[in-house]
C-alpha cells in the first residue's frame, strides 16, 4: 500500500513538473499571439452595438481569433495571419489549438495594414472541415461577412447558411469582412508547443483527452463573454 501511495506521488510529482516544463518552454511570440486573441475577444464584448449577435455565438460550433493579420501590397497582394480556435463542448468551450490562415488576392493595392479577425463558425460541417489538413474559404467551406450588432435577426439568408461568418477590426472599428479565397488551417507545429506532444487538432477540440494549457487562460476566460 504505501509503495503504490509512493508511487501515486511520484506520478503526480513528475505531471506538475512536466506542467512547468512545458509553461517555461512556450515562446514569448505564442504567449503573445494567445494574450493578443484574448484582448481582440474582450474589446469587441465590451462594445456590444458592435458585437457578434449573442444568439449567434451563443449557438457557434467554434470561434477562432487571428490577432493582427497582415496585409501588404504592391499590384499582388497576401494576406497572413495566426490566432486561437476553441469550440463549444459540454456547455463549454473547448481546449484551444493554434489554426493559421492564408489568401492570396490580386488587384492594384499599395501600402500596409494590420486588422484583427474573428470567425465563427456556424455548425459543425464547418467545424469538420476546418479540422482537416485545410479548407479553402468560399470554395470548401462557405463564408460570409457577419452581421454586427446585439440583433441576430439583422442577418440575411446568405449569413444565416454560410458555415462561417468572419469579422474584422480595423483601427478600432469592428465589420464583416470577406474571406473569400482564403486557406484556413490547423498549425501542428504550434499546437505541439503548446501541447507537449502531437495532438491531433481533432483531438483537442472534440474529446475529453486534453484541458486548455495554464497559457491560453485569458483566452479561455473571454471566450465566456461577460
Amino acid at each position: 500500500m504505501r509503495t503504490s501511495l509512493r508511487a501515486v506521488c511520484g506520478a503526480l510529482v513528475l505531471s506538475m513538473v512536466a506542467s512547468v516544463a512545458l509553461a517555461a518552454g512556450l515562446s514569448n511570440k505564442l504567449k503573445s499571439r494567445i494574450d493578443d486573441a484574448a484582448a481582440v475577444l474582450i474589446e469587441l464584448h465590451t462594445a456590444p452595438d458592435k458585437d457578434v449577435p449573442q444568439e449567434l455565438w451563443d449557438r457557434a460550433a467554434c470561434v477562432i481569433v487571428i490577432p493582427s493579420v497582415k496585409k501588404a501590397a504592391f499590384v499582388f497582394g497576401g494576406e497572413y495571419g495566426k490566432g486561437l480556435m476553441s469550440c463549444h463542448r459540454n456547455g463549454g468551450w473547448s481546449a484551444p489549438v493554434f489554426m493559421e490562415l492564408g489568401k492570396g488576392s490580386w488587384g492594384l493595392q499599395i501600402g500596409a495594414q494590420s486588422i484583427d479577425l474573428i470567425l465563427i463558425v456556424n455548425n459543425e460541417r464547418g467545424m469538420k472541415k476546418l479540422l482537416g489538413n485545410k479548407v479553402t474559404l468560399g470554395a470548401e467551406a462557405s463564408v460570409a461577412a457577419g452581421p454586427v450588432g446585439r440583433d441576430a435577426r439583422a442577418a440575411t439568408d446568405v449569413q444565416m447558411k454560410a458555415e462561417i461568418l468572419s469579422y474584422s477590426r480595423a483601427q478600432g472599428l469592428f465589420a464583416g469582412i470577406n474571406l473569400s479565397g482564403g486557406v484556413l488551417k490547423p498549425d501542428p507545429d504550434d499546437n505541439e508547443d503548446l501541447y507537449g506532444a502531437k495532438i491531433s487538432a481533432a483531438d483537442i477540440v472534440t474529446t475529453d483527452k486534453v484541458s486548455a494549457p495554464a497559457a491560453t487562460a485569458a483566452f479561455m476566460k473571454a471566450l465566456q463573454r461577460n
